[in-house]
């Protein structure tokens, strides 16, 4: 009877794993088809920021596109926290998502989290801002950083006539959207303005408005004698470095190019306070990186890279259609 009863256990103990095997395998024909609801965590930088409420609603609108999407959003609590960030991948993957769309605070610090995830069989989109090690991300959806730096570099040299003093304010050691914009405008500024003296290229500003309006206070006090002009390499940077200038008088005087837009940074550049912002495409960078990833869970083929471009806003064209949108992005609630 024990023999029996074994080999009875043991029959069923294949069953079960025929039909757990059977499952697994229908779960991923599912994906392949678009039959399975997918969970796509979507991790930002930062969430209050108007560019990270847009990157929220082209998520959102890729994902009600495709159907059968689920869009989990959710950022560290402040743009410099790496630990928060890295906290937040982890417990995606413990919830055992199908995929995870990822801007990076850190471009070194994040790697192992993404490691974790793809080796719990949870791949990963970067967008906004790159990973040092690009093996281990199925693609990267961002504007050419560095184009968008060279830019700036444009605008503000043939401002000032290819003569005059500029102050660079960096954004936060290990980002590397904003390095790459540092990089491009200092490159573009030393090859083709060689008659532009930077005064100050190496401050950080921290990564909220108070702090970039503490440190562009200093710099202004430093050399306001002598600024001509001065570059910020993103939104909290920028609306910073316009309450430096305002509170110091230099506003409109100084030649300003800052990047990306705010309801207050489209006033000032209304009003001539800032004569530049470089534009991303916010909405698009989360709608195709959430398209993209879908798209690799469904069994097709997809890009390493997917560029999602970038212009530049000045008060002569601020009205042309296309920047007008751009200046003034779609945002989810």
């Amino acid at each position: 009877m024990h023999r029996y009863a074994l080999s009875g256990l043991l029959i069923l103990l294949v069953a079960a794993c025929d039909r757990a095997g059977e499952s697994a395998s229908s779960l991923r024909t599912d994906a392949h088809s678009g039959n399975k609801t997918l969970r796509i965590a979507v991790i930002p930088k930062g969430t209050t920021h108007v560019f990270w409420k847009s990157v929220h609603a082209g998520a959102l609108k890729a994902a009600q596109e495709l159907g059968r999407v689920e869009i989990q959003w959710k950022g560290a609590l402040l743009e410099n926290d790496r630990e928060g960030q890295i906290n937040v991948v982890q417990d995606f993957v413990a919830q055992a998502v199908d995929g995870i769309v990822l801007a990076p605070l850190d471009s070194t610090a994040l790697v192992p989290a993404v490691v974790q995830a793809r080796e719990a069989g949870i791949p990963t989109v970067i967008f906004d801002s790159g990973l040092a090690d690009e093996s281990v991300t199925v693609s990267y959806v961002a504007t050419d950083n560095y184009n968008g730096g060279a830019i700036a570099a444009r605008e503000i040299g043939n401002r000032l006539d290819g003569k005059g003093n500029v102050i660079l304010l960096r954004y936060n050691v290990g980002s590397e959207s904003t390095e790459q914009r540092e990089r491009g405008f200092l490159e573009t500024m030393r090859k083709e303005f060689p008659g532009i003296k930077m005064l100050s290229d190496d401050q950080y500003s921290g990564t909220t408005p108070l702090e970039a309006q503490n440190k562009a206070l200093e710099l202004c006090n430093q050399f306001g004698d002598k600024l001509d002009g001065f570059f910020s390499v993103c939104e909290p940077n920028t609306m910073g470095v316009l309450g430096a200038l305002e509170q110091e008088g230099l506003a409109g005087k100084v030649k300003f190019v800052g990047f990306d837009p705010g309801p207050q940074l489209v006033q000032a550049l209304a009003d001539k306070k800032i004569h530049g912002l470089v534009l991303q495409d916010p909405v698009a960078m989360g709608y195709e990186s959430v398209k993209t990833l879908v798209a690799h869970l469904r069994g097709e083929k997809v890009q390493k890279r997917i560029p999602t471009g970038e212009i530049m806003a000045t008060p002569e064209n601020m009205n042309d259609p296309q920047i007008k949108k751009l200046l003034d992005p779609e945002q989810a609630n």
